[in-house]
């Protein structure tokens, strides 16, 4: 019964302390370069990029869903024709598949920002 209520009484807690410390933080080392006279220009974002950001999640997304198809696609193949074992063979060729396929978006988006 106690731990009912102490469990999500600690979770917030805990997510406000973290918050706080990195806020106040954050505080204390802006105000810290302020008084030894750095440029405030530090604390803006940097340039921006060249190709917008919903075009690089569009292209990552689609090269995602490619991969786990082609990774389900060869799951299937390879647990037709094999005689491996279907319950580890489609869950390793749809992340390895997956992950290919984000790598591949990786070094897209650094090509399309040059």
């Amino acid at each position: 019964m106690l731990a009912d209520i102490l469990i999500p009484i600690s979770f917030f807690s805990a997510v406000f302390g973290v918050m706080y410390l990195y806020l106040s933080t954050r505080n204390r080392e802006r105000l810290a370069l302020i008084e030894k006279g750095v440029d405030a220009s530090i604390f803006m974002p940097g340039t921006k990029s060249k190709s917008p950001f919903y075009k690089v999640i569009l292209l990552n997304l689609a090269l995602l869903l490619m991969g786990i198809g082609i990774g389900a696609f060869t799951a299937l193949l390879l647990s037709t024709y094999t005689s491996l074992n279907e319950s580890g063979i489609y869950p390793a060729t749809i992340f390895t598949m997956a992950g290919a396929a984000l790598f591949i978006g990786f070094n897209m988006t650094k090509k399309l920002e040059e």
